[in-house]
Order: C-alpha cells, then structure tokens, then sequence
C-alpha cells in the first residue's frame, strides 16, 4: 500500500500573500474550457451558425465569464443547501467564508445552468444549443478539481482491502487504514474518461439537446459508482438505502438525462 505523499497546498508564498494549488487547479479548469470552446467553434452546427449571428472566440469569453460566475457561487450555495442546511441557516454570514472550504459540483452545474439561461435569452440563442456547446469543455474542468481535491489531501476514499496494490494511508482521515484514492478514481472517470467519450460523441452533429443529455448521464453515471469508494461526508454519512448525498444528487441527474435524450428524438420525428 501506498502513503500519501502530503503535498503542501500552498504552491507559492510571496510574503502576506499565499497561492494555493487548489485555485491553480481552477485557473487551469478555466484555461482548458476556453481552450476547448474555441476548438468547439470548428464542430458543426456552431461552424455554421448565421442567425442571430456566428459564433466566435467572443462567445467564448462571454460564456467563460459567465460560468465562472456560476461556477462559484452556484456552488458554494449547493453545499450550504445540500450538505449543511441546518448549520448554515444558524449561521447565514459564513455561508460568504469560501476560504473555509465546501464546494458542491451538483451546485455548481445549477449555478451554471442558471448562468447559460441568462447568456441563451440575451443572445436570443436557443438554449440546449448553448448548452450542448458547453457540455464536452466541461469535464477537464472537473479533472484539474479531482487533482486540488487530491493536493489537498481531502475527499478520501473508503477503506479498501490491504492487498490492493494502490491502496494510499491518508493520516489526516484519523487512521492509518489503506483506503481507495477517490480522487484518482472521479479524476479518471467523470474527468478524463468522461471528456474522451463526450468529445469524440460531439464532434460529429447531433440532435439538439443529446450532448447536453449524454453529459449528464455520463456524469450521473461515473459519479454514483464513485461514491461507493469515496468515504461519504462524516456529518452525513450513508443516507436511505445506503446511499450517499452525493449518489441521491445524481439520481436526477441520470433521470433527466436519459428523458432529454430520449425527447430530443421524440422531437424530431415528424409530425411529433
């Protein structure tokens, strides 16, 4: 079995000042999704798009903005709503200490959702076509997050079998237990894996709205498994059929999915 390595989160200290890894990880989210998005641009049907107007590296800025936006504070909402509702509401100002901690990804898509909503209305774009222009640039994203996760030495995995060969001892978890290296796994899975099989499926044009739907069931999907590796929230724990908070969140996710692809070719058969 393997240690943990204990990297020091703080990249660089520049006197008062300290850069931590986790906010490079984001930079680098960032900087892979307006890399992507404008290799997006190339794809039909946005290669093709006149009305309103085309396409361009603007619209990418616009959205990275934007989703940014959505990314934070969608976020740091969905963990004090689906997490700690309780302790929050007791104390509504620390719901604004972000540098405590406590992030949601299921938050974070709502904030972001909420934030294409806003972008589709005031370019007069069709929703799900922004939507399904924005889903494959998401999952590397979400590798550079699983990668701070792991710097960090955080969101451990379940205790695992001393035979497994990269079995890792997290000390700060309170034993020295081999345990699944969770983060790893959600870094291949919902990141790598994940972007490899929504970039190849959305190179190629599809009905509107099947990228968007192939994202959230592949997500849904590779995060459920996840979570029966990942040691679940001590606050919370194993919630009703033994299922994690964060197995519940993806319930719907797979739901609407598997409906958004389905009605996507409902939709176009004619006379539907």
């Amino acid at each position: 079995m393997l240690m943990y390595p204990q990297i020091n989160p703080i990249a660089l200290q520049l006197g008062p000042v300290a850069i931590h890894w986790y906010g490079l990880t984001y930079l680098a989210a960032f900087g892979l999704f307006y890399f992507l998005a404008s290799r997006r641009l190339q794809h039909e049907p946005f290669r093709s798009v006149s009305v309103p107007s085309p396409w361009t590296r603007r619209d990418v800025e616009d959205i990275l903005f934007l989703g940014v936006m959505g990314v934070v504070i969608g976020g740091r909402l969905g963990y004090c709503l689906f997490y700690k509702p309780g302790y929050y509401l007791s104390h509504p100002l620390e719901v604004f200490f972000v540098w405590q901690g406590g992030m949601s990804f299921h938050g974070g898509l709502l904030g972001v959702i909420g934030a294409m909503v806003w972008y589709a209305h005031s370019r007069r774009r069709p929703f799900w076509q922004v939507m399904d222009f924005v889903a494959p640039c998401v999952p590397t994203g979400l590798a550079a997050g699983r990668v701070g996760n792991f710097i960090n030495g955080e969101l451990w995995g379940r205790s695992a079998s001393p035979d497994l060969p990269w079995g890792m001892v997290f000390p700060q978890s309170g034993s020295m237990l081999p345990r699944h290296p969770s983060q790893v796994y959600q870094f291949l899975m919902e990141g790598l894996l994940l972007f490899a099989l929504l970039w190849l499926y959305a190179r190629k044009p599809r009905l509107e709205r099947r990228v968007s739907a192939v994202f959230l069931m592949g997500y849904g999907f590779f995060r459920f498994v996840a979570e029966y590796f990942r040691e679940p929230d001590d606050f919370l724990g194993l919630l009703a059929l033994n299922m994690s908070m964060g197995q519940w969140l993806c319930v719907p996710m797979l739901a609407f999915g598997a409906w958004l692809y389905w009605s996507a070719g409902r939709k176009a058969v004619p006379g539907r």
